[in-house]
């Protein structure tokens, strides 16, 4: 098994590849911003890591999107719909959930191949 820590921190890493798979969870850098704004710069940051890996959005396999309103949930699907890679739509699910900051509407997860 080959296991590889990308931009590892003292409490997490940016990402983790494991048997060629991208593990990854970003969140917006400035909380600023309604849903769509969030959901976009989140993306922005997908893009960067997966860049920094040889790897890019229509590699993704899977997203989890953890909202804390799903009020938001046609505001976050517009600048979702904007990025998502044509002809290259991952398995995806969206759940309600409280984040650990008050200001971040959204949190994605992602998992891609290289």
């Amino acid at each position: 098994m080959s296991l590889y820590r990308h931009k590892p921190g003292k409490r997490m890493s940016e990402a983790v590849v494991v048997n060629g798979l991208i593990y990854t969870v970003q969140v917006p850098e400035s909380g600023e911003g309604d849903a769509r704004a969030q959901t976009a710069e989140t993306l922005g940051l997908i893009d960067t890591v997966l860049a920094e890996l040889d790897s890019d959005k229509s590699k993704i396999v899977e997203a989890t999107i953890f909202l804390t309103d799903l009020a938001d949930f046609d505001a976050m699907n517009e600048a979702w719909d904007a990025w998502v890679a044509e002809g290259n739509a991952p398995v995806r699910c969206t759940v309600q959930a409280k984040l650990a900051h008050p200001d971040w509407k959204i949190e994605i997860r992602i998992v891609a191949s290289r």
